[in-house]
């Protein structure tokens, strides 16, 4: 069989990717976080392209073994899990399920279109996931991973953290 990206032929693919959770934030799915370039069907193997949030993002590893697994368990024992950093995963290809997820999750989500701005401006007056005020600062720019922020509610006086948008 030649490649293909057909997405209907595929369907149980994504659908076992959406079991795959980001083991930093276990709400949300590697399809959903966007993660996922492509599943493709080569010959006798499925090759997933996958995208990395960072460069030297820890959980690389962690996380191609876990979409091998879980493409496997469809009944493909050749699984092939190359990552690539072309095209560049941006915030932008969070799914909208993914963002109410993060919000769910108690993690402010980027703003749409927030990457097309200037980086001091993704930042200021960040809507709390907490009570939703915008009367909030940014306390630090590094958060407990590379793509999160620290903010400050001046409302509901707590401390949150922001996906960072990413360009």
């Amino acid at each position: 069989m030649s490649a293909t990206d057909a997405r209907d032929d595929l369907r149980p693919v994504w659908e076992a990717l959406q079991q795959v959770k980001d083991p930093e934030i276990p709400v949300i799915s590697v399809v959903e976080l966007g993660l996922i370039e492509s599943i493709r069907r080569e010959e006798d193997r499925i090759v997933v392209r996958m995208l990395p949030t960072f460069v030297g993002c820890p959980a690389l590893e962690l996380l191609q073994n876990q979409i091998r697994l879980a493409v496997m368990q469809t009944g493909c024992a050749n699984v092939d899990v190359r990552v690539t950093y072309d095209p560049p995963w941006t915030t932008e290809r969070i799914s909208d399920e993914g963002l109410r997820k993060l919000k769910d999750f108690g993690l402010a989500p980027p703003s749409r279109g927030a990457t097309d701005a200037p980086f001091e401006s993704n930042f200021h007056r960040v809507p709390c996931p907490l009570c939703g005020s915008r009367e909030t600062r940014l306390e630090s720019i590094f958060g407990p991973t590379l793509c999160r922020a620290i903010h400050y509610c001046n409302v509901c006086q707590q401390s949150f953290e922001q996906f960072k948008p990413v360009a």
